[in-house]
């Protein structure tokens, strides 16, 4: 196996929030945790318009800033798919992660005083099935594979990590490939 990684086509998503709405509930999550979030953006002048949503969770990145900066070592990136996972039992709530992470990641969870991640719901992968996210999407905006597939693509020179609306790819090098709307592009 290798680098497991998001592909997002926003030129697809419709902004229906589906796949934020299923991965709160996969996970059980309260009332402002999130763990994939969508973004929606807007504008040019009439009659020239346009709009466009932006679905992120982890980026499960080649330099998560994240498993760096814990001290008590609860993330660590998977050697064999490449997912940065976290242990909650080890999290003591402060918040490092959350400061660090220049995609917003990490979510605090104060019923448990944790903070937590998307983990590519690792579990239903063992399981054989999707993350609770791509399998909600109805447009097939979202996926889920291997980095290699998306960077092998007859898409590929399309594809970017780089949005205006998101840090420079350089900071953490993530793993998502996002077919953007060309209003999107830097």
């Amino acid at each position: 196996m290798g680098q497991k990684a998001f592909y997002f086509d926003m030129t697809r998503c419709s902004g229906c929030r589906c796949c934020q709405v299923a991965c709160k509930e996969a996970h059980d999550l309260p009332v402002g945790v999130f763990f994939r979030r969508v973004q929606d953006f807007e504008g040019g002048t009439f009659p020239h318009v346009w709009a466009a949503s932006l679905s992120l969770g982890c980026n499960h990145c080649d330099d998560p800033q994240c498993v760096k900066n814990c001290p008590v070592a609860a993330q660590v990136k998977q050697a064999d798919t490449g997912l940065v996972l976290q242990d909650a039992e080890m999290c003591i709530g402060c918040k490092k992660c959350i400061a660090v992470c220049p995609y917003g990641a990490p979510s605090y969870n104060p019923e448990n005083d944790t903070v937590r991640k998307c983990d590519g719901c690792v579990a239903l992968a063992g399981a054989g099935f999707q993350p609770a996210c791509v399998a909600a999407c109805s447009t097939r905006a979202l996926r889920f594979g291997d980095l290699e597939q998306w960077d092998a693509s007859e898409q590929a020179s399309l594809l970017t990590s780089d949005l205006f609306c998101l840090p420079d790819s350089n900071i953490t090098h993530p793993n998502v490939r996002i077919l953007p709307k060309d209003e999107m592009r830097p």
